[in-house]
């Protein structure tokens, strides 16, 4: 069969997918919807039952092993002896008992030391909403908590961050005069984020490997816009090699790659790079199809560790493999590629598809889950852990390249791209 062919069954075979994939989430929605933690009790009590019963409802699912007497004394304490400002601040405002509430809920899932599975009180929930949505302006970069500090996982292409000099790997420090160390990565999410045409000021660190100029904190000012999120970029070298530049893993992503390949195939080339610099992530199941391009049907792919009684689960080749061993490949990674980008460089580097060249990725292998609880707010949980077919783990390790060849600023500068050239250098000489 003619590799056009192939084109035409595979994607015959994408759609069936996502139509099971849509049934999937239909069900997924119908049972959201009814799920439900409060009893409703209906008889007349008199007061001394009724007194019982909130207490019952109080302790709901409580822990047999766990003493919360300490909790509800440290409560009662706060009620009793506490003592507010009350001074004409604008800012003193009362804690409402249901703040207490969400403070520690948030104080629980603080516990975990897990930056990414936080709570989510009503109005968070609802920034984080519009947010996944793309009803929001910003700087354009994303960010994520490395060795406990708020740092730079990518500035977007052409975004406000990347104009004004932001770069993978930077430390935040502060956001305008708001100290990160205390910072979920929703809420300082929250705090680039703003109006379009206002300014926001980043204290920022850049590690000096990278720069021989900025050896201590520095600030940069940028000015909010609305952001447009690049997908897919396609070019030819002219050494004849064929360049992919994937920036995200979006919905329609899987399918834009496809396209891409479909041009890698047409014009005759035997070299390809994937360049996944800078490239945060996004969905599994984009880098699972992308993956399947070359690679046979059933190879594992990336496998989901739950832990617990939980059965791991294994993400498999989709086995569309159109091309032969003549093919040389060549991925781009750093400090920006992240979550799928690590999925699909670390699969086809082990399966000896690909050599990985650029620098260490960012190492975000997990898996979140939003799950909705009373009263308007939400738990992100993450609930899996992310392991490459040969059992390592992203979230530990992240991917080391096998040539490791460093992107400085002065590079930048220059206009100079050692790591693109280094791919270059290494796929002639295949």
């Amino acid at each position: 069969m003619t590799t056009r062919g192939q084109f035409a069954i595979i994607e015959l075979m994408t759609k069936l997918t996502r139509a099971k994939w849509l049934v999937w989430l239909v069900v997924v929605g119908a049972l959201a919807a009814t799920f439900s933690l409060g009893f409703y009790f209906g008889a007349e009590r008199n007061a001394e039952e009724d007194k019982v019963i909130t207490l019952v409802g109080k302790e709901a699912g409580r822990p047999s092993s766990v003493d919360f007497s300490p909790f509800w004394q440290a409560w009662n304490i706060l009620d009793e002896r506490y003592v507010a400002d009350n001074g004409n601040s604008s800012t003193t405002k009362e804690t409402t008992d249901q703040e207490r509430v969400w403070g520690a809920i948030a104080g629980l899932t603080g516990s975990l030391d897990d930056p990414y599975t936080i709570f989510l009180p009503p109005e968070e929930k609802k920034k984080f909403e519009e947010e996944i949505s793309g009803n929001f302006s910003g700087v354009g970069m994303e960010i994520g908590i490395k060795d406990d500090i708020l740092t730079v996982v990518a500035p977007l292409p052409n975004s406000p961050a990347k104009r004004a000099g932001v770069q993978a790997g930077d430390k935040i420090l502060k956001i305008d005069d708001k100290l990160s160390s205390n910072l979920s990565t929703d809420e300082a999410v929250n705090l680039i984020r703003g109006p379009e045409g206002t300014v926001v000021k980043l204290t920022l660190f850049r590690d000096v490997e990278t720069s021989v100029e900025k050896k201590e904190p520095f600030e940069v000012s940028i000015t909010r816009d609305v952001i447009t999120i690049p997908t897919i970029d396609v070019k030819e070298t002219p050494e004849g090699v064929y360049v992919i530049r994937l920036y995200n893993f979006s919905a329609v992503s899987a399918n834009l790659f496809r396209d891409a390949l479909r041009g890698f195939v047409e014009s005759k080339k035997d070299k390809l790079i994937i360049d996944l610099r800078g490239n945060p992530g996004g969905f599994l199941e984009s880098s699972v199809d992308m993956a399947s391009w070359f690679l046979p049907v059933g190879k594992p792919v990336v496998v989901e560790k739950h832990g617990g009684d939980t059965e791991d689960r294994v993400y498999r080749s989709r086995g569309y493999d159109i091309f032969t061993d003549n093919l040389k490949m060549v991925i781009l990674i750093d400090r920006g590629s992240a979550s799928a980008s690590e999925i699909l460089a670390g699969a086809l580097s082990e399966y000896g598809k690909a050599t990985l060249v650029g620098e260490k990725t960012f190492g975000k292998g997990s898996v979140q889950e939003l799950i909705p609880l009373e009263g308007g707010s939400s738990l992100k949980v993450t609930i899996a852990k992310w392991y490459t077919p040969k059992d390592h783990s992203i979230s530990l390790h992240g991917l080391e390249p096998d040539v490791e060849v460093a992107f400085t600023e002065e590079d930048f500068k220059a206009g100079r791209d050692p790591q693109l050239d280094k791919a270059i250098e290494i796929l002639l000489k295949k």
